[in-house]
Formats: C-alpha cells, sequence, structure tokens
C-alpha cells in the first residue's frame, strides 16, 4: 500500500505541476519570447531543444531552492509562506505579461547560433518569472523535487510547443484571459489547500 500511494502522490505531484505551469507560460513572456524565436529564426527543432535544456536546468535549479527553503524555515512559516505566494500567484496571473523589445538582445547572442541564442534567451527571462516561481514553492509544497522539475518543465513545453510550431496562430485561437483566470484559480486552490491541509489534517 505504501509504495502504490507514494506512486500516486508522485503523479499528483507531477500533474499538479504540470498543469500550474502550462497555464501560467500561457502568454507568459517566455512563451512570447518563444513566439519571436520563432519568427525570427524559423527552426522550430533547434528551438524547441533550447528550451527544453534551458528550461530543465533553470527549473532544476529552482526546485532544488524550494526544497531548500524548508530545511531553514520551521514548518509553520514555511505554510504560510507558501499559501501567501500560492494566493499572490493567483493575483499575478490575472496581469498581461508583455515582451520588450528584444531584438538587440536577439541580434547580441545570434552569434551562437539559434540554439545558443535560444538557450541564453530563454534561461535569463525565466529567471524571476512567474513560472520559475511557481517552481520554487511548487518543489517546497510537494516532497519530490524530481517529479515537480518533471512536470513544469513538461508544461513549459505543451505551452512553447505549439506556440514555436504554429506561431501567432495558436495566440489567435485560444483565450488567453480565460486560460489565466483558470490558472488562478487553481493557484488560489492550492494555497488555501496549503493551509487547510497543515492545520486540519
Amino acid at each position: 500500500m505504501g509504495i502504490y500511494a507514494s506512486q500516486r502522490n508522485d503523479m499528483q505531484e507531477f500533474l499538479i505541476s504540470t498543469s500550474i505551469v502550462a497555464l501560467a507560460e500561457m502568454g507568459d513572456k517566455t512563451q512570447l519570447l518563444a513566439l519571436l524565436l520563432s519568427a525570427r529564426f524559423r527552426k522550430p527543432i533547434p528551438i524547441l531543444i533550447a528550451i527544453l535544456l534551458a528550461t530543465l536546468i533553470n527549473h532544476g535549479i529552482s526546485a532544488v531552492l524550494g526544497q531548500w527553503i524548508t530545511t531553514v524555515l520551521s514548518p509553520e512559516i514555511l505554510v504560510w509562506v507558501l499559501a501567501a505566494g500560492f494566493i499572490g500567484m493567483a493575483f499575478w496571473m490575472l496581469i498581461p505579461d508583455k515582451l520588450d523589445d528584444e531584438t538587440d538582445s536577439i541580434n547580441r547572442w545570434q552569434k551562437f547560433g539559434v540554439f545558443g541564442a535560444t538557450f541564453i534567451l530563454f534561461f535569463l527571462a525565466e529567471i524571476g518569472d512567474k513560472t520559475q516561481i511557481a517552481t520554487v514553492a511548487l518543489a517546497a509544497r510537494y516532497d519530490s523535487i524530481f517529479w515537480v522539475m518533471l512536470g513544469t518543465t513538461l508544461g513549459m513545453m505543451i505551452a512553447n510547443a505549439p506556440a514555436v510550431f504554429i506561431g501567432n496562430k495558436l495566440a489567435e485561437r485560444l483565450s488567453i484571459s480565460l486560460i489565466h483566470k483558470i490558472g488562478a484559480a487553481i493557484f488560489l486552490i492550492v494555497g488555501i489547500s496549503t493551509l487547510v491541509q497543515y492545520y486540519f489534517f
């Protein structure tokens, strides 16, 4: 029973991490960057591989940071920090994101080729972004940094792969506002459940 329970928990952490980040990434500045890079280079495969690698490294570091936070904060302080973080993310999701003019940045890093430029730009853009902060919070909230990292990375790819291949046609067909509201609702539920689980279960 213990093994099966552990597997269920791992899958739950994986699915929650995937869904939260996939929704958070829709219309996010890093997805807008993926659209821009796709339009500029028109080479989807190296762009996607670079995004995958940049995300794995960035979210791996973020997940480790999230786990480290659990060792320096007391459980009661941690639960309030996490709850506030998730609820704060819910409100952040409702604020439209925008990407500053990245033409100069792309020109600066273009000497490293499509893969190199994409990797550098995406890694830098992800620092301090809502999906990175969500990864830190999820890793602190759940037990397995592996499944959290895997889930958040998959969520990023679910959002960015269609953007790279389809481009602006994807944005035109989707209601980003509705997607963000759904994502905000999930963040809010996770934040409230963090408190409920700590104090009542």
